[in-house]
This record gives C-alpha cells, structure tokens and sequence, in this order.
C-alpha cells in the first residue's frame, strides 16, 4: 500500500516541479491551443438551439 502512496506522491510533484518550470506564457498559449472557445448560445443554453434549429429548421418551404 505504501508504493502506491510513493508513486501518487512522485507523480504529483513531478506534475508541479514541471507546471512551475515552464514560463507563464508558454502555459498560456498551450492552454489556449487545446480548449477552443464555445459559441454563447452553447455555453448558456446548451444543446438546445442547436436540436430545434434541426427540428425545425428543415421544414420551411
């Protein structure tokens, strides 16, 4: 049980001695590489506009 506390341990501070190495701005820029902004209507209502644009947006003639 103790080996698996020491990995746990090893590994956390192995994320935060790496996470503190590298320099703010290059955090910044891979952050923002992988997590691309949402349109509003996303962050606020979901999937919801986007399932009745479908259901309804078909049937206009």
């Amino acid at each position: 049980m103790a080996s698996k506390r020491d990995d746990l341990v090893k590994y956390i501070t192995e994320r935060v001695v790496i996470y503190i190495d590298t320099p703010k701005e290059q955090r910044r820029a891979a952050r923002e590489a992988v997590k691309p902004k949402e349109p509003w209507k996303v962050r606020w209502f979901g999937m919801i506009p986007d399932s009745l644009r479908l259901l309804f947006g078909g049937k206009r003639k």
